[in-house]
């Protein structure tokens, strides 16, 4: 049986997020979408939120739970008996950036790394755009589902 970890903030989770939770889904016996803490990165919604978007979002994939991990994620994946982290990628500049982590957690751990490149039409989607946009009152009710945009909506 093979678990993975698909680890982000998820701030919000947006349409690129689930196409990668459902793709990931089909490959792995096992996904957890696990949300860290990240100091670097300016969050909107708290944890608890966070997590209760997430498991909406799963709710139609039997193999994928929820998860909440501060700290290493390779020693969240050795805690949880994964051996494998997926990561999207949108870009070559993500490309650079994670296989520089992935090479790391490896060698730290022996956690590999599976890439999965985003959908064209998901390219340009990230958390942070999604919440700038909203903030200054652009439409991203095609970039995340419905109930997030709700929530979205009702947080700015």
């Amino acid at each position: 049986m093979v678990k993975a970890v698909f680890p982000g903030t998820f701030d919000p989770p947006t349409v690129g997020h689930l196409d990668i939770i459902t793709r990931a889904a089909a490959a792995f016996d096992e996904l957890i979408v696990a949300t860290g803490v990240n100091q670097s990165k300016n969050r909107l919604f708290e944890p608890q939120e966070r997590i209760e978007m997430l498991t909406e979002l799963v709710e139609p994939f039997p193999n994928v739970r929820i998860g909440t991990f501060e700290g290493l994620l390779v020693d969240y994946c050795r805690a949880e008996g994964a051996g494998v982290i997926v990561k999207g990628l949108r870009s070559a500049a993500d490309y650079d950036y994670e296989l520089q982590m992935a090479q790391l957690n490896r060698r730290m751990t022996g956690v590999d790394t599976h890439f999965l490149p985003t959908a064209p039409e998901n390219a340009f989607i990230s958390s942070s755009w999604v919440k700038e946009i909203a903030r200054l009152g652009g439409d991203v009710s095609t970039f995340v589902t419905p109930a997030v945009h709700a929530r979205l909506l009702n947080t700015l």
